[in-house]
């Protein structure tokens, strides 16, 4: 076996998490470079003798005082002395993710980190993800088997035991981060291939919506802001990574729209805005925030459109969500049903406010045009068509005032993943009292909603911005054992 040798590197105890991504990155790059330097030969010259094999490196933390930290702080600490490991892919892409990160878990504790290579084997296809001159042929396509030779991604250890609760360490070793190296790969390339832009992208603030009307809106703001030398944007990111970084510049259109088309209004620090339109249903919805997640995001909000369930309501109004009836049933595998989804005050506070900001109403008179209550999501489109006494009996039961099919899938997954989340809608009909949505009813009065309620969510989000990450990421998130990074 050629093996990117491990033993001469060793474990090395770093006092300061600078220092120790900046190590992670010098032994990632040189697995990766030895992956793919070794691979190339192989397609070039025919299968070497033996294996080839480099690994993941590692943060380790090993601390033996029972000593209280902060607990103010949900993250940043471990709860109990023994030793803790995470592997790490990226260190490039979450250099700042892991500087805060490891940063707080030695000042905490006053104990250092160990940074080396773990035992994970890196597969090919990640290692040569981000080089363009480098394609992993299909099963069969090359001169040998790809798996006799390299390691493949291996989804026996790629999955989410750690953060639905369910993982046993066998070594006597717990967890350090939500997720392991593999995993956070697996997402990094069903997020180039869904959206169609690259990871690095990505902003803090994400937006989910289910209509192609917010796009527009959001290109629109987009030019705005750039053109803006106040404020603090700095480029604008179109499928197919066409970025801009002036109003007036044209957009090279992507030659095939992505399932999930994906926008980003970026800053120089990552804390900008990211619009991911995920179409109709809770499929889709968990498929982007399943991948979305490993990048740590400090919020997720859904700004789409819904069904208004009440008399009350007109078509344009709002719903704030603060409970989620779930019969979307994506997620009762990892999350049963019986898992209450809390509302987060943080995030209620930063929409309701956004909205008085936006339509210049407050107090009382923000009733006029915003409900809060219940949100059910169904994975039925057509629901209205079924036999109306079971459904309309448990939505009046629920008192569910709004139903659509993505937001309980977006709001649970983010509970999931401790991903603060909410949910602001607007009621494009009402099929309950002979409203459907069908073309032309009210869509002028409705289409003027749409500017409004995706600058409302915008709105929400450059409020979070400001807010100290530990009053975002509240203890509402986090379960009896947690890892200590986020």
């Amino acid at each position: 076996m050629k093996t990117l040798e491990r033993a001469e590197y060793g474990h090395t105890e770093f006092h300061d998490a600078k220092a120790a991504v900046a190590q992670l990155r010098e032994l990632y790059d040189d697995a990766v470079q030895f992956l793919s330097r070794e691979f190339q030969h192989a397609m070039e010259h025919g299968a070497p003798e033996g294996r080839i094999r480099a690994y993941y490196p590692e943060i380790r933390f090993t601390t033996s005082s029972y000593a209280r930290v902060d607990t103010r702080l949900s993250f940043g600490h471990v709860a109990d002395p023994g030793t803790y490991a995470t592997t790490v892919t990226r260190p490039d892409l979450f250099k700042n993710y892991l500087e805060q990160q490891i940063g707080l878990l030695i000042a905490n504790h006053d104990q250092p980190v160990e940074i080396g290579y773990s035992n994970t084997p890196m597969p090919v296809h990640f290692a040569v993800a981000n080089d363009p001159d480098i394609t992993v042929p299909q099963q069969g396509a090359a001169a040998f088997p790809l798996r006799d030779v390299f390691d493949v991604p291996d989804l026996s250890n790629t999955n989410d035991d750690i953060v639905n609760g369910t993982y046993e360490a066998t070594d006597g070793i717990g967890p350090l981060a939500p997720f392991t190296a593999q995993r956070i790969d697996y997402s990094l390339a069903r997020l180039t291939h869904y959206t169609a832009t690259h990871a690095h992208h990505f902003q803090n603030h994400v937006l989910f919506t289910n209509y192609q009307f917010y796009v527009s809106e959001f290109e629109t703001y987009a030019r705005a802001q750039l053109d803006d030398p106040d404020s603090g944007y700095t480029s604008f990111v179109s499928t197919g990574n066409a970025e801009i970084t002036k109003g007036d510049q044209p957009l090279e259109a992507s030659p095939k729209m992505p399932q999930m088309p994906t926008y980003h209004l970026k800053r120089a620090d990552g804390s900008g805005i990211t619009l991911v339109n995920i179409g109709v249903g809770p499929s889709n919805a968990k498929t982007a925030t399943d991948h979305i997640a490993v990048l740590r995001p400090h919020a997720w909000v859904m700004v789409g459109h819904c069904a208004g369930l009440r008399n009350s309501q007109a078509l344009g109004d709002f719903v704030l969500a603060h409970a989620y009836l779930r019969e979307d049933n994506v997620l009762d595998t990892d999350l049963p049903p019986w898992v209450p989804i809390p509302a987060l005050a943080e995030i209620q506070i930063a929409l309701e406010e956004a909205v008085a900001q936006t339509t210049k109403l407050e107090g009382y008179e923000l009733k006029r045009i915003m409900r809060t209550g219940t949100v059910a999501s169904y994975d039925d489109r057509n629901w209205e068509l079924r036999d109306q006494h079971g459904p309309v009996q448990r939505l009046s039961q629920s008192r569910a005032i709004a139903l659509d099919m993505e937001s309980a899938t977006i709001a649970a997954n983010g509970y999931r993943f401790r991903v603060p989340y909410g949910t602001l809608l607007c009621v494009s009909d009402k099929p309950l009292h002979g409203e459907l949505k069908l073309p032309g009813m009210a869509s002028n009065f409705y289409k003027e909603q749409v500017a409004r309620h995706l600058m409302i969510g915008i709105h929400a989000m450059e409020h979070l911005r400001t807010m100290p990450l530990e009053r975002i990421h509240s203890r509402k998130l986090r379960s009896f054992e947690e890892t200590a990074f986020l």
